[in-house]
């Protein structure tokens, strides 16, 4: 029976012939047949993988030299674009549209010989912390099928959570990458803002989307990530310095955690002593751990909630019925025109994220709300510089609480709040990383998350490591 622990031991069997890559698609593919009740999945790209996959046990059959990620199944998220398959972003006004091109951080992969499964399900326009607002229906969390997997990328982190493919890619603009990860028990990595190109990724809010990765395995998280992150010139907002190769930092680790985080009211009181518990014995193991103010906290989630409404109302606009979307009857009046295709094809999320984004930008309220939020976000990159220029990272919880029930965030506030220790990074453009290690008496998996200073993966992900083993020690 095939068997998938990481990329390096997967390549040795091949090697070896103790397995195929056309045995590890025929896998994946019977795992995601038997899982179809969990809806992970938009699409699946049965035909095309086996294809593929049995190119590459030609190729390495006759000794040819093989790519980095030779036979690895990978699962996409459905706002990256992969030419000739739909991308739908899980909304109905982009039914059965067929993307013209591939996303350049999807193209590397495949250059390196990954092999596309196929495209998995999300909250509609990547809007949503619960997989509850997508067309084709909410995705199920595979440990508990009464909650939620998270949101936005809930399909990709349960693809890899149920074991439907070996990685999968989502994309992260307020936590959508780490959140649902933390909900399934596995690993979400979002990179700096810059760090991997955008093109081809379906905007949400274009100075805060970033593509990330769902995986099981950290070392080759970071290999995904650093195949990802070539330059590419068409995204003019990505770093095009090369990943910074840092020596390897020192052993004992400098972290802080801001006090109003750990003593937030809305935080779970088990994940506060678990965090606190971790936290003393990573003190015991000789790293040191500082509990530091941050007084802009409470000012993260308005301001993140301002400025990401307010470009989603300007990307969205595109969607019309005549540039891009699903047409409903013709009209000769056009604005009628406009709001009939919009008003068929967006679902209520981002309705009301569009109306929100419309609302703060107009006349008489943009300088009351955006110009404040962008001040405030300027602040919040300012001061998050200035503490990691001192400590190795910060490490806060993922979330307040553990995966919830269907239908008991149905207030949007409420559900908004949940991303209060997300979207910190996403403000200040920095890498974090969600990382599993507890189990909470609800038998709900639940992690830290580590954030470090922007452009400096290397360091989050050697914390990381020290991290996990520190935990498991």
């Amino acid at each position: 029976m095939f068997q998938f622990t990481h990329i390096d031991g997967y390549h040795k069997a091949l090697k070896s012939g103790t397995t195929t890559c056309e045995a590890a698609v025929n896998h994946y593919l019977e795992c995601i047949q038997a899982n179809q009740h969990l809806n992970a999945f938009t699409e699946v790209y049965e035909s095309e993988a086996l294809v593929t996959a049995r190119a590459l046990d030609n190729r390495r059959n006759n000794e040819e030299k093989t790519g980095r990620l030779h036979g690895v199944v990978i699962a996409i998220k459905d706002v990256i674009c992969y030419k000739g398959h739909k991308v739908t972003a899980a909304s109905g006004i982009l039914k059965d549209f067929t993307s013209l091109y591939t996303a350049t951080a999807l193209q590397y992969l495949i250059d390196e010989e990954a092999i596309i499964i196929g495209s998995c399900n999300c909250d509609e326009f990547a809007m949503g912390s619960s997989n509850e607002s997508s067309v084709y229906g909410p995705v199920k969390n595979a440990l508990d099928e009464s909650r939620v997997p998270g949101g936005s990328s809930g399909g990709s982190a349960v693809a890899v959570q149920a074991g439907m493919c070996m990685y999968s890619l989502g994309s992260d603009t307020g936590g959508s990458v780490r959140q649902p990860a933390d909900f399934c028990g596995i690993i979400g990595f979002k990179p700096s803002y810059g760090s991997i190109s955008r093109y081809g990724l379906v905007a949400y809010a274009s100075s805060f989307d970033q593509i990330g990765i769902f995986g099981k395995h950290l070392n080759d998280v970071r290999l995904l990530w650093e195949i990802m992150s070539l330059p590419d010139d068409k995204d003019s907002t990505m770093n095009h310095l090369p990943p910074k190769q840092t020596p390897s930092s020192p052993a004992k680790k400098k972290l802080a955690i801001f006090a109003e985080a750990l003593n937030h009211p809305g935080l779970d009181e088990e994940i506060k002593i678990s965090l606190e518990n971790f936290i003393e014995k990573l003190r015991a193991a000789g790293h040191t751990i500082t509990e530091i103010p941050f007084r802009l906290f409470d000012y993260i989630v308005p301001s993140y909630y301002v400025l990401t409404t307010a470009e989603a109302s300007s990307n969205l606009s595109r969607y019309d019925g005549i540039r891009f979307g699903k047409a409903e009857e013709e009209k000769e009046d056009l604005a009628l025109f406009y709001s009939k295709n919009r008003s068929a094809g967006f679902g209520t999320e981002v309705k009301r994220r569009i109306m929100l984004g419309c609302f703060v930008l107009s006349t008489g309220y943009y300088d009351a709300y955006f110009a404040k939020a962008q001040q405030i976000r300027q602040l919040i990159v300012s001061q998050m510089a200035e503490i990691l220029h001192e400590y190795d990272g910060v490490i806060l919880p993922v979330s307040p609480a553990t995966a919830f029930k269907f239908g008991e965030k149905s207030d949007p506030v409420s559900a908004y709040l949940a991303d209060i220790y997300t979207v910190l990074a996403n403000l200040a453009g920095l890498p974090a990383i969600a990382l599993p290690m507890f189990s909470h008496s609800n038998n709900m998996p639940y992690g830290v998350q580590v954030m470090s200073k922007r452009g400096d993966e290397v360091t989050l992900l050697e914390t990381s490591e020290v991290l996990l083993a520190v935990s498991a020690g």
